[in-house]
């Protein structure tokens, strides 16, 4: 019997320390720091376990994107006098409070305005644009409840000059707010430059030519992007670094040049036979030049094969009369 009791006594300690634990549990708590996107800061913002009394506006909440701090005492007296009768300060002595916003910085800003030039200008593509803003603030803070913070309702835009104003509206805490965006925007295309000088008659290699990104209208014509059409060629002129490359500027590389003495070759099957001659113009590989036999004085086409070198046409007869040699 005395055990029984025993028992009873045990399981009646073991309920009320439950409930305690619960009852503790279950106790408002105060937190040090509270993030809210609403202008009012209630008491379930402030207390966990608030209950019913949770959606209690308490405190105006800080200007958006900004913080501030409250007495933790001051916290709790309004709790209570609201209702919330277990309120405390749970050994905090201030309570900061956070106020929610979308914060777009001048990148932000700036690629909004790249988006809505593009948008308006068929055919340019928006990371084409270089934007710079002249007016605009460091940053933008908008309301977070709204999809849109900022929308855009007017631009001009004058590609010519490439300035442009954008007018758009921010939504804020009521309402919406004007929102003026003044600067410079250009179009930009990348083309093929020299990384250094190079002197008439230079042939361009690959490590000679580098990626420039200029304005559009800045980009003389015939300039190329592709550096594959002209490397390997021979410069027709002196060209300076950074400047933009065009095919006129290249030639494929001069061979032979004109009055040149070269040798002629002439094949067929089983016999070789060279000679001279002098070349009537300059030529590149695979062009066909005039040239004239040193002897006979006749003038011929013949096709440039390697530098000083040149293959006479097996229709052409002149190579019967040239004093030849055999190899």
């Amino acid at each position: 019997m005395m055990k029984y009791l025993l028992k009873i006594a045990a399981s009646l300690v073991l309920i009320g320390t439950a409930g305690s634990f619960a009852a503790a549990e279950e106790r408002p708590v105060l937190r040090s720091q509270v993030m809210t996107l609403s202008e009012i800061v209630t008491i379930g913002d402030f207390y966990s376990n608030a209950g019913t009394l949770a959606p209690t506006p308490l405190f105006r909440s800080p200007d958006l994107g900004t913080s501030g701090n409250v007495p933790a005492e001051t916290v709790a007296k309004r709790a209570r006098a609201a209702g919330l009768t277990m309120a405390s300060t749970d050994g905090l002595r201030s309570v900061v409070v956070h106020r929610g916003a979308t914060r777009l910085d001048r990148d932000q800003i700036a690629g909004l305005v790249r988006k809505a030039l593009s948008e308006r200008s068929a055919g340019i593509d928006p990371q084409n644009l270089e934007v710079r803003l002249l007016q605009s603030p460091d940053q933008v803070l908008a309301d977070p409840k709204v999809k849109d913070p900022i929308r855009i309702d007017r631009v001009e835009w004058s590609q010519t000059s490439g300035r442009f104003s954008v007018f758009a509206t921010v939504a804020v805490e009521h309402g919406t707010a004007p929102l003026t965006l003044t600067g410079i925007a250009e179009e930009m295309v990348e083309v093929i430059a020299l990384a250094q000088p190079l002197r008439r008659g230079d042939i361009l290699s690959e490590n000679d030519v580098i990626q420039v990104r200029l304005a559009r209208k800045k980009v003389p014509a015939g300039a190329l992007a592709d550096p594959a059409a002209v490397v390997g060629k021979e410069a027709r002129t002196n060209l300076r670094a950074n400047a933009p490359i065009a095919r006129k500027d290249f030639q494929r590389p001069i061979l032979i040049e004109k009055r040149e003495k070269i040798t002629v070759i002439f094949e067929m099957p089983g016999m070789k036979l060279t000679s001279r001659a002098i070349a009537m113009d300059e030529g590149a590989k695979g062009d066909v030049i005039d040239i004239m036999n040193m002897q006979s004085r006749r003038i011929v086409p013949a096709t440039v094969v390697s530098r000083g070198r040149v293959k006479v046409h097996s229709a052409n007869p002149i190579v019967a009369s040239l004093n030849s040699e055999t190899n």
